[in-house]
């Protein structure tokens, strides 16, 4: 009798491990013959016996259930949505540079952090950008147990079972590898797999995507695995996450340990000594990007010592140590047929060119940003003109010039509007210094209330899943939100008052409106940075937000802090400088980053009645979670807040404010009577006398070391 053909509970250990290698990989072999070739082998029947020989035989035996089973693979039921999954080491994006003098500023930078001469010499590791999708993919004991998309960086979704699918990713690694790691990487499609599966998809009358990048985000975020396992995504790897155990010294040694272990890395990667090198390999790599069969649209440079990058570190949501030179813009000519005006959340017209379509650089453009009213005026753009038309960054589209000798005679010169186009037709204001006009109706308008409500629940804020622009306007036309309070409150108040209920209006059933109030419930529990990034407050990004959060530690202490500011400020409007307003609006100034500027515009919205009753409902329906307290307990400066001034002799002053938030210190920008140290270095001014006449505990720079625990 066969091994196969033996009853599963006459099966041993041995034997059962064996089968299910021998089904994984000939079920495997059936999967790509019937979704990637179209030319199966054998009946479904038989297909349908081998795969419920296979369940039969992990049930009997589960710990024997391998990585690459057919269970994660094709004929898996639909998941109904991706579960969030946390990273254990942020997933952070890279600052650009667009050309020469960009990446040039950038070394320097570095070498001003580090305190290097700028001749002294700096490897750096050049990899093409891949246009894919990002991708962290966890293994233990070299095994692969989960994977995760981006998302957010801090957040993104599991597709674990997906990622199974792919023939790229090793479920188990080769020789030596850490307990714990995380390999970072880009999931894509080729150019010519593109083009076969937007032919099989014409032939099928399905849906053609746009572009490569779109079509492997689009099949790797599948709900059904079997759907992506006809999609060919490849992988290339380039970095890491969590670790628990160093695996190189440098990052071009990290890449050979990649290989060592199975994964794919690109083959177009080189180690540069200097600038030129770099250059060198990007006007290389430029030249051959046509015939590359992958999209990529720049080159990223990362310092080759780890060791070194652990210095750099991070500012913000990018490395120090790692820039993306991108590729110039690519191009096109097309008819701008008319100008709109779009309304933001905070007022803002923006004019909105709608194009004759164009292909620009494999995608379909059909609108671009005119940024403001002098834009239009600068360029001259009129309704009806011949246009050049880029993707800056090969991401936003842009109006670039007007082809002149193509403008057809008596064109009109465009008239920027006086009035919103909202319904109120309220008027339009323009402060002085400002670029932007704006809106005057405010809370008001509606189109601000949308846009507010949109920014509330978009990826980077609330994330609600299934609540996108699509659904909020509607909500709002159908009265059901008006404040972003009411969102919470759409499952207790469905069909309330003769109201029709959601699942039977447009677009709505009874799953997809219990999926929505599934992913309400779920981010009833948000973090302080997020729910302070979500009310949308001018000037106040995902960066600024996260730095109020980690300074301020909680919603109540950050509410009564702003409050008393604004309190300050709106008695004292015309002070030039944070101490002549008060104690709470100069601490808010004196955080790195925030000026006066900025803090007047916190200000201004903790002034608004509407938006503490706003922030009244909101308390009332979600937990907002304190900032994590400092995970260097054992640092003198864990908590405190430290102020630098004067001329450091042993790092930069950037390198010292890192090392400080490293020990879970906060680094603020003057001085103020919350300061807890002030590191004093060749010629300290006014912020030393200024800690002297507060009492402020002063460090010399040698002393800020010791405690530090830093021998240099």
């Amino acid at each position: 009798m066969k091994p196969e053909e033996k009853p599963v509970e006459d099966l041993s250990r041995a034997e059962a491990a064996q089968e299910l290698a021998r089904l994984a990989a000939e079920i495997a072999r059936h999967d790509k013959l019937y979704y990637q070739q179209d030319a199966p082998e054998i009946s479904d029947a038989a297909y349908d016996a081998l795969r419920q020989r296979n369940m039969a035989i992990e049930e009997a035996f589960p710990d024997l259930i391998r990585p690459d089973s057919p269970r994660w693979r094709v004929g898996a039921a639909p998941a109904s949505g991706f579960a969030k999954v946390r990273h254990a080491v942020p997933m952070l994006s890279l600052e650009n540079a667009f050309d020469e003098e960009d990446l040039r500023d950038f070394v320097a930078r570095v070498k001003r952090f580090l305190s290097w001469s700028a001749d002294e010499p700096l490897h750096f590791v050049a990899e093409p950008k891949i246009d894919g999708l990002s991708i962290n993919l966890r293994y233990e004991k070299g095994r692969f147990v989960r994977g995760a998309t981006r998302g957010d960086g801090r957040e993104g979704e599991d597709v674990t079972r997906n990622l199974l699918t792919l023939e790229d990713l090793p479920k188990l690694l080769k020789g030596d590898a850490p307990d714990v790691i995380e390999v970072r990487g880009e999931v894509y499609m080729t150019k010519s797999d593109f083009a076969d599966l937007n032919r099989r998809q014409e032939e099928a009358g399905a849906k053609v995507f746009a572009n490569p990048r779109n079509a492997a985000a689009g099949s790797l975020r599948q709900l059904d695995p079997s759907i992506t396992a006809q999609r060919p995504l490849r992988l290339f790897a380039y970095a890491w996450g969590e670790l628990s155990e160093p695996v190189a010294d440098t990052h071009w040694g990290f890449l050979a340990r990649l290989r060592e272990w199975g994964f794919s890395t690109n083959p177009l990667a080189e180690r540069c000594a200097d600038i030129e090198a770099m250059l060198a390999l990007y006007r290389r790599v430029e030249e051959e990007r046509a015939s590359l069969d992958y999209d990529i649209d720049g080159v990223v440079y990362k310092v080759d010592r780890l060791d070194l990058q652990a210095r750099l570190g991070f500012v913000s949501r990018a490395p120090r140590w790692a820039i993306a030179h991108k590729f110039p813009a690519e191009r096109a000519i097309t008819k701008l047929e008319k100008i709109d005006i779009q309304v933001g959340r905070t007022g803002a017209l923006t004019p909105v060119a709608h194009l004759t379509p164009v292909n620009v650089g494999g995608v379909v453009v059909a609108r671009a940003t005119l940024h403001n009213a002098d834009e239009i005026k600068r360029k001259d753009i009129r309704e009806g003109d011949t246009v050049v038309v880029q993707r800056a960054g090969d991401v936003i589209p842009q109006v670039v010039e007007v082809v002149l000798e193509k403008r057809p005679e008596g064109t009109p010169e465009y008239q920027f509007p006086t009035r919103c186009p909202c319904p109120l037709r309220t008027e339009v204001v323009r402060h002085e210094g400002e670029a932007v006009s704006r809106c005057s109706g405010e809370l008001a308008c509606p189109y601000q209330q949308v846009e507010k409500l949109i920014h509330f629940v978009s990826r980077d804020a609330f994330d609600i899943e299934g609540l996108g622009p699509k659904q909020i306007q509607a909500f709002f036309d159908w009265g059901l939100i008006r404040t972003p309070a009411d969102i919470f409150d759409l499952e207790e108040k469905d069909g309330a008052d003769g109201l029709t209920r959601l699942k039977n209006r447009p677009g709505w059933g009874p799953r997809s409106v219990q999926k929505l109030f599934e992913a309400i419930e779920v981010r009833r529990r948000i973090s302080l940075d997020r729910f302070i990034y979500a009310l949308g407050i001018r000037q106040v990004g995902q960066a600024t937000a996260l730095l109020l959060a980690r300074s301020y530690g909680s919603l109540e202490r950050w509410q009564r802090a702003m409050k008393q500011a604004a309190v300050e400020r709106h008695a004292a409007p015309q002070a030039r400088k944070p101490e002549e307003v008060g104690e709470a609006y100069a601490e808010l100034c004196s955080l790195s980053g925030v000026g006066m500027s900025m803090a007047d515009d916190i200000c201004a919205f903790f002034h608004e009645p509407h938006n503490l009753e706003v922030l009244e409902q909101l308390e009332a329906r979600v937990t907002v979670e304190d900032v994590a307290a400092p995970t260097a307990a054992d640092s003198p400066f864990a908590g405190k807040t430290l102020v630098f001034t004067g001329t450091l002799q042993t790092m930069s002053r950037s390198e010292a404010k890192a090392r400080a938030e490293a020990l879970g210190a906060k680094v603020a920008g003057s001085v103020s009577s919350k300061t807890d140290y002030v590191i004093v270095g060749a010629d300290a001014g006014s912020k030393a006398r200024r800690a002297a006449e507060l009492g402020v505990a002063i460090l010399s720079e040698e002393e800020w070391l010791a405690m530090a625990g830093d021998s240099r």
